[in-house]
């Protein structure tokens, strides 16, 4: 199993909750995990500051695809961060979980 994250962040608790709920129910993850940090970034030409979620989603690389045009359907922002990160090395038996869940 090819096992991959992706980085996407929210503008706030519920939204974040909301997506990550129905992207389990999709079987597109397995498992999120999300935090709330300070946000400073440039928006229709001026520095904007604020907070934001960030969720680390965990999947297989086959799902890649399915994951993010569900992102980008479900998404809040007009212009979500979508970021996928390949892991180089996961231990056997969290790999394994993976596969239960989302090919079991």
């Amino acid at each position: 199993m090819e096992a991959v994250f992706v980085y996407t962040t929210f503008p706030d608790w519920e939204s974040a909750r909301k997506v990550v709920r129905e992207l389990l129910e999709r079987k597109l993850i397995v498992c999120a995990n999300m935090r709330e940090h300070e946000a400073m970034y440039w928006w229709e030409g001026k520095i904007e500051e604020g907070k934001e979620i960030g969720a680390l989603l965990k999947t297989e690389v086959s799902k890649w695809k399915a994951l993010r045009d569900a992102l980008r359907e479900l998404h809040p922002y007009d212009v979500p961060l979508i970021a996928r990160i390949d892991l180089d090395k996961l231990n056997r038996e969290y790999s394994e979980w993976m596969a239960r869940v989302l090919f079991g």
